[in-house]
């Protein structure tokens, strides 16, 4: 089922009850959610990833804007007549329940031409329970199994519905870094079973990037950029969303645009012909670095890291706003610092531009530097 969320403004009334200060928790917020589609709602804590969720699940009312599903309007119905299964961060199963009961427990609420027969209910939680593979645990309580497999009774019970759409808020943060891996592949593989459309709240971008069809970023409950994980991460509209995915993060340079030549510092770095004289925000990604004896940029050397396949090189710059610039090149190259310094060619097309006021992207075609030097 298709989702559209259109010009959506959630606002709070303040907490402290001597102030009548608002909180805009979602500002003018539109996107759209293709039929099967997994979306992820990408952004820092508090920038109103799960106030959408409830929003579209209708758990808040929006104080402004619509909800559709499909072509229908759902904004002003219950949640119980919306078709939707919610996944919480904390699970939420009743511990006096067996895991069976637990699944069964939505069923057996279904009223008038939805209500099911036992044997119709048991057949479905069958069914949900083989999906997300905990048929063996059926008759155990939840405080007998293990944060993810109490996650996956969680999922069994809000598909056991059958829902149209699966919302599911920070469904992994309570799992260890392994399960955590695991649990998202089983999301995802689960998801593409049933085909159903998902929307997937995290604070992660390495596992909102590693599963998600598309990723919404949001800040301060403003949508900051809508599109496929790679392609976000390739050609971000502004240096926020250029910060948050990407790991290592991309490395920010204070720099400017002078006399057709990118400087950091001193050094001129790459050419950009035609661009005007200004000052700049300089991204460039951590695969984005090329170990040269004559390359540009200089870097002062601290120490490298071989992570197998790949070599981090760390180092620093007076113009970098990271603590230290982390590298990422092929094992196969060796790093050789010179008087404690390292120096580095960038890969034009790993190199983004920002202003630096409004910190929006800037479209600067940038080449290496000098007339007959290969593109890297």
């Amino acid at each position: 089922m298709k989702v559209k969320v259109s010009h959506i403004t959630k606002i709070f009334p303040s907490r402290n009850k001597k102030s009548k200060e608002t909180v805009t928790a979602l500002d003018d917020f539109s996107f759209e959610i293709p039929d099967g589609k997994l979306v992820g709602l990408l952004g820092p804590s508090g920038c109103g990833k799960s106030t959408m969720l409830n929003v579209i699940s209708g758990l808040e009312k929006p104080t402004s804007g619509r909800v559709y599903f499909g072509e229908d309007d759902v904004t002003d119905l219950p949640p119980e007549v919306r078709g939707v299964g919610l996944v919480f961060q904390n699970y939420a199963l009743y511990p006096h329940m067996t895991v069976r009961k637990n699944i069964m427990f939505p069923l057996e609420n279904l009223k008038g031409d939805k209500k099911l027969t036992k044997e119709q209910m048991q057949e479905r939680v069958e069914q949900a329970a083989k999906l997300v593979q905990i048929t063996d645990y059926m008759e155990r309580k939840p405080s007998q199994m293990s944060g993810g497999q109490q996650q996956r009774v969680a999922i069994a019970r809000a598909l056991v519905k059958l829902p149209g759409i699966l919302l599911l808020d920070e469904p992994l943060s309570n799992l260890d870094a392994r399960l955590r891996l695991q649990t998202r592949e089983e999301l995802r593989r689960i998801q593409r079973e049933t085909g159903i459309t998902t929307v997937f709240v995290t604070h992660d971008q390495e596992e909102a990037m590693s599963i998600s069809d598309m990723i919404v970023v949001m800040k301060e409950g403003v949508l900051n950029q809508v599109g496929k994980p790679q392609e976000i991460y390739d050609d971000p509209v502004n240096l926020f969303v250029a910060k948050f995915l990407g790991t290592p993060p991309i490395n920010v340079f204070r720099g400017r645009l002078a006399g057709g030549r990118l400087m950091i510092g001193s050094e001129p770095v790459l050419e950009a012909k035609a661009a005007p004289d200004r000052e700049v925000w300089i991204g460039v990604r951590p695969e984005g670095f090329i170990p040269a004896e004559d390359g540009e940029l200089t870097c002062s050397f601290v120490n490298v890291e071989v992570m197998g396949r790949d070599t981090t090189v760390v180092s620093t710059h007076p113009d970098c706003e990271n603590a230290s610039i982390r590298s990422i090149i092929s094992s196969d190259l060796k790093v050789e610092p010179k008087n404690g310094s390292v120096k580095f060619r960038l890969k034009p097309h790993k190199v983004h531009l920002f202003d630096a006021e409004t910190e929006e992207r800037l479209r600067t075609e940038l080449l290496p530097v000098g007339e007959g030097r290969e593109h890297a």
